[in-house]
């Protein structure tokens, strides 16, 4: 789940200076769930625009935002409004404003602004518990990861400014060294945790990363058949 929050309302308009027909889209996944993208909020952007003296065209939400063939289905259903439009508002993360942006070429402006990878924990209550860094390692640490849950992103154990179970950085936060060790006593493993990571090797991500294999593998499959 990408958690975001909204963009402030004078920074889009700024960013629409000089344009009044705009369509806004949203996404009914990860901005709905976290209320910057869904469809009230994209009826709050509507109003907000038309206050601003702006003419809204058009309003939809794309079930997947960062889909982007749902999203040039969805535009196509806008054609005349989509022609006719100076810029698209997009309330989606980063990955969904682009995926507008691969539909048309007309300005395209962020609603919102993505934070991170989040866990739900509950309505409206998220966490962040991975960093998708291209090589997980967490069956080490009791499938807690390091990298991310601890402030400083330490593999080899805890700082020393943990105090009675809190990060040094953040003393509303538990370190994640002291779950980590709970939960590796918890599974009997506390003592197998013996190898000594060196720094994170982070050029195993490329930016920007791309994953076609198994549509080519299965190309690959049906000319062998042939």
């Amino acid at each position: 789940m990408i958690i975001s929050k909204k963009k402030p309302a004078e920074e889009i308009i700024q960013a629409l200076e000089g344009e009044t027909k705009v369509i806004v889209v949203g996404c009914g996944e990860c901005a709905t769930v976290t209320q910057t993208g869904g469809e009230k909020e994209v009826a709050e952007m509507k109003a907000i625009l038309e206050e601003a003296g702006k003419k809204v065209l058009a309003t939809d939400v794309v079930h997947t935002g960062c889909a982007e063939l749902d999203v040039k289905r969805v535009l196509r259903q806008h054609k005349e409004a989509v022609k006719d439009t100076e810029a698209f508002v997009v309330l989606s993360c980063g990955a969904g404003t682009q995926a507008v942006r691969a539909a048309t070429d007309k300005h395209v402006i962020p609603g919102t602004d993505p934070l991170f990878l989040g866990n739900i924990r509950r309505s409206m209550d998220f966490i962040e518990k991975c960093s998708h860094c291209g090589a997980c390692v967490i069956d080490e640490y009791g499938a807690i990861c390091p990298v991310t849950r601890c402030a400083k992103g330490l593999l080899n154990g805890p700082c020393g400014g943990t105090d009675h179970g809190k990060c040094e950085v953040d003393p509303e936060m538990d370190c994640a060294w002291v779950l980590i060790h709970e939960q590796l006593k918890k599974e009997g493993r506390e003592d197998k945790r013996t190898r000594i990571h060196g720094p994170k090797e982070w050029n195993v991500i490329r930016r920007p990363g791309e994953l076609a294999e198994a549509r080519e593998k299965v190309g690959a499959a049906k000319s062998g058949g042939e």
